[in-house]
């Protein structure tokens, strides 16, 4: 009836299948896999396009001169004397001292901000 050669070739052909089905289903996860990226990139660039917009408009030199104009007694704005600007090679190193050495890391202070019903 069936040869072992009708049989091997069977077992080859449903061995074939079973490799092609699984494959394609990788093939298909990964594809899912793909979209789902793209769909994440297409996101942020939408994203961070908003975000542009609003730093321009955020940006502007008229707003801009407007909050200078009303908060100048509050804030005392005025322009920056340009040799003012330094490298950070300019900026001397605090001396360390042999008792802050000693005392290690000073502790943070509890913060007293009270936020909504959440006090910490």
């Amino acid at each position: 009836m069936f040869r072992t050669t009708d049989t091997v070739l069977i077992a080859v052909m449903v061995a074939a299948a079973a490799l092609t089905y699984k494959t394609k289903h990788d093939a298909e996860n990964r594809l899912r896999e793909v979209r789902k990226i793209e769909r994440s990139i297409r996101y942020e660039e939408d994203t961070i396009a908003i975000l542009k917009a609003d730093w321009s408009l955020l940006t502007q030199p008229a707003r801009l001169q407007k909050l200078v104009e009303s908060y100048q007694a509050q804030l005392n704005l005025g322009p920056s004397d340009p040799r003012r600007i330094v490298g950070l090679d300019a900026i001397p190193e605090k001396e360390l001292k042999v008792e802050d050495l000693l005392a290690g890391e000073p502790k943070p202070e509890q913060d007293k901000t009270t936020t909504g019903s959440v006090s910490q």
